[in-house]
């Protein structure tokens, strides 16, 4: 998700950086570019996210539902480790009604996933999401992007996937990683640890080694990311798989 303002200071960097591991990646805005932007009958703005979300939505069901098995909706502000997304990918059925990302309690009884640290819907996702316009099932009944998508993934039952590790730390990030290892001062909790489904740890041992996504990444540091994701290696340390 983009816009024409955003696309020279921080859409050209994904671009640059993990957008290169992805099988395919669009770039969805209210213009069409020669980026290359998908123009989406939508107007910019916060308080339109959600239509622009649904737009693109039915934009991958018409015009892309056979290329692919998985879909992640990701802003023009997340970081996203692409190969740690397909591990967990790996071992789930794209046919399946499921639901990815960092999962939210509030408002609805099976929760949602949060918008910033990203989220994947399955293809059977994807057609439920759709249908649901088609039906009435699901309506745009608010602005909150977020949690107004995950009142239709519970309305046309699709299912929430829990992606924590097998340590139960979490991989899908909605604020940048300084936000968990260091533990904030003073001791309030934030506002995205109050909302988490499950119960957040902080610290060190916040994050899972194959972590999947963290937002609020810009520019400079879309590029350090990268570079210590894919390059830096400490010498002589044998890293044990255990995701």
């Amino acid at each position: 998700m983009t816009g024409p303002r955003n696309l020279e200071s921080r859409t050209k960097h994904i671009k640059e950086t993990w957008g290169k591991h992805c099988h395919k990646m669009l770039y969805m805005s209210s213009v069409k570019t020669d980026f290359p932007t998908v123009e989406l009958n939508v107007s910019e703005g916060r308080e339109n996210l959600y239509w622009k979300t649904i737009r693109a939505l039915q934009y991958l069901h018409q015009h892309h539902l056979d290329e692919a098995s998985w879909f992640l909706k990701a802003d023009d502000d997340t970081y996203v480790v692409v190969e740690n997304l397909r591990y967990i990918l790996s071992k789930l059925d794209p046919e399946e009604p499921l639901y990815l990302g960092r999962r939210f309690s509030p408002f609805i009884s099976q929760g949602y996933m949060s918008g910033g640290a990203g989220y994947v819907l399955s293809k059977e996702a994807l057609r439920r999401f759709v249908k649901g316009f088609h039906t009435g099932d699901c309506t745009h009944f608010s602005e909150i992007e977020d949690m107004a998508l995950g009142k239709c993934m519970e309305k046309m039952k699709v299912k929430p996937v829990d992606t924590r590790d097998v340590k139960g730390r979490q991989t899908f990030h909605p604020y940048p990683l300084d936000h968990y290892v260091i533990r904030q001062l003073p001791r309030r909790r934030p506002w995205h640890m109050i909302y988490d489904y499950y119960t957040p740890i902080e610290g060190p041992n916040c994050c899972s080694d194959f972590a999947v996504s963290f937002h609020y990444i810009y520019a400079v540091q879309q590029y350090v990311l990268e570079y210590f994701t894919y390059h830096l290696r400490p010498y002589g340390y044998t890293y044990r798989f255990r995701p």
